[in-house]
């Protein structure tokens, strides 16, 4: 089968990308609403893209409507923004923040979850999450319908138990995020990992 994206099957672009490029990582987005509140939302068109310097990308998607969602609005407008990575016991309170709720209203607040100062900005950053990637926007690229939202991490908070501190690597037995799968509700966990050692 050849699909072609930019033409016949350009509609059903995002279901087959995104049940192809799969297990993806989850960012769990705190951003800063205009009254200070605080937003939630999940993505997973998300991923590293640096080291030197640190650096992510988020690509929240628009609205049905075509305006742009929270996240990105309060990114752009505040500069800054905190990913969280989600394990198992938080991937039920994440798939629920995924719900639309009227601007302003806080997701964080609806599921209970407690929140903590950040270091370098001041969104804050959720309490159980295993980590969490304090970002400062870099940039942000318009390219057709796709908002590509480039954060500089400032910092990284990670739980002890997930940390190695004598090798300053993380606990790969320990830390169990949770990954997307398939369009539209499917998801992967990450218990199930092997080994194989680089060739010189």
């Amino acid at each position: 089968m050849e699909l072609d994206l930019l033409g016949a099957h350009a509609e059903r672009a995002y279901p087959i990308l995104a049940s192809l490029v799969c297990p993806r990582p989850i960012a769990w987005v705190t951003t800063l609403n205009a009254d200070g509140s605080v937003n939630l939302a999940p993505f997973s068109f998300f991923n590293l893209v640096g080291t030197d310097p640190p650096l992510l990308m988020v690509c929240p998607g628009d609205r049905h409507d075509g305006t742009p969602k929270d996240t990105a609005l309060n990114a752009k407008e505040r500069g800054e923004f905190v990913v969280h990575l989600v394990d198992e016991p938080l991937g039920e309170a994440m798939n629920r923040s995924s719900a639309t709720l009227p601007y302003g209203a806080s997701e964080v607040a609806k599921e209970g979850l407690e929140l903590l100062s950040s270091s370098t900005i001041a969104t804050p950053r959720l309490a159980a999450a295993p980590a969490a990637l304090e970002c400062k926007v870099h940039s942000v690229q318009l390219i057709g319908e796709n908002r590509m939202i480039l954060g500089l991490i400032q910092r990284v908070h990670v739980r002890e138990d997930i940390y190695e501190p004598d090798s300053a690597r993380i606990r790969v037995n320990a830390y169990h995020p949770v990954g997307r799968m398939a369009s539209p509700n499917w998801y992967c966990t990450t218990r199930n990992q092997f080994e194989m050692v680089r060739p010189a």
